[in-house]
């Protein structure tokens, strides 16, 4: 949201503008309520050895991230990028395994 000198990024202006008027006491019953949505429609994760032992809601940012189109383009080309390797993978694990079988 910010750039190195601590100022807002251009894009990130109106979202700002915007957030310093809201009521932080408010920000937090939102933020409260997002995660008690998680809890009930079990967007929860549990992290295996820990004493605690409960679920845990996936962590999310109050903040959106805005991208430029510039910025988008970019990560768009790697997301597409990394899809497509994913689901290889995964049909190669259902189907020949050519993954398992080359081992390390």
């Amino acid at each position: 949201m910010h750039d190195f000198t601590g100022n807002p990024r251009k894009h990130y202006q109106i979202f700002n503008d915007w957030l310093k008027n809201q009521n932080s006491a408010l920000m937090d019953l939102k933020r409260a309520e997002a995660d008690l949505i998680f809890r009930r429609v079990g967007i929860t994760f549990a992290v295996y050895g820990d004493e605690a032992g409960s679920e845990r809601t996936i962590p999310f940012d109050q903040i959106p991230r805005i991208f430029p189109a510039d910025e988008w383009e970019m990560l768009e080309e790697g997301l597409r990028q990394r899809v497509k390797a994913l689901n290889a993978f995964i049909y190669d694990i259902y189907h020949k395994q050519n993954i398992i079988k080359a081992g390390n």
